[in-house]
């Protein structure tokens, strides 16, 4: 069974747009995913923090807005940006969780 997908959008301190995803991106909920980063103009931090599973359809929606995008994710999922490519076309920055050792 998958894990619904709630995106939250907001302001940080400082005033920077800001989407957090919780739960599964899949194909199944990408058209969400793409709606919520349109409708966020201009620069945008997407916390994926809180994501448990990301497949291709959703690396190719943050592909489409990676010039404008800052990923914020887990080790977990560190690998998955780095292979897809995201790392070398836009910022990815790990949070380490409370589960990591390091």
């Amino acid at each position: 069974m998958t894990t619904p997908l709630v995106l939250t959008p907001g302001r940080g301190p400082d005033g920077t747009a800001f989407l957090k995803a919780v739960g599964e991106i899949d194909m199944s909920n990408t058209p969400a995913l793409a709606a919520a980063l349109d409708d966020l103009p201009g620069r945008l931090v997407v916390d994926l923090t809180e994501v448990e599973y990301l497949d291709s359809a959703g690396l190719s929606v943050l592909f489409a807005h990676a010039e404008r995008i800052e990923l914020v994710t887990t080790l977990l999922l560190e690998p998955v940006m780095a292979v897809s490519g995201l790392t070398t076309v836009t910022t990815v920055r790990v949070q380490e969780g409370p589960d990591t050792d390091a």
